[in-house]
């Protein structure tokens, strides 16, 4: 269980680090856009929305990642959040779903159970 529950924390991790990846990409990929064209109301209203979709994007990301790092450490409250993202996750076709359900199979188990009640 202990294995099913480190490889649960590395996909939260590596999941979240494609997110944030993400949103930097979408914000270069804007302001290069905005750079391109040479208008300066193009570049300014470009720029904003890179900036609010990285944002964003790190916002939803950061969840995952401090998740995955506490669920390497098994921590208790790290399962608990661990569920409620795997639940937020679900509507996620296909890696949202895939990762969801694997949260749920994995930690909601009496033996994942025990785990975090040791450490």
């Amino acid at each position: 269980m202990e294995t099913n529950i480190k490889v649960l924390g590395w996909l939260y991790i590596v999941l979240g680090i494609l997110g944030v990846l993400t949103g930097v990409l979408v914000l270069m990929i804007l302001l290069g856009t905005g750079m391109i064209s040479g208008d300066r109301t193009a570049i300014a209203v470009l720029s904003i929305v890179g900036v609010v979709v990285a944002g964003i994007m790190t916002l939803v990301s950061a969840p995952g990642i401090v998740v995955g790092v506490g669920l390497l450490k098994f921590q208790p409250w790290a399962r608990v959040l661990a569920l409620v993202l795997g639940f937020l996750n679900l509507p996620g076709f296909p890696l949202g779903t895939v990762l969801g359900i694997y949260t749920f199979v994995s930690l909601l188990n009496a033996d994942a159970e025990a785990v975090f009640g040791r450490a």
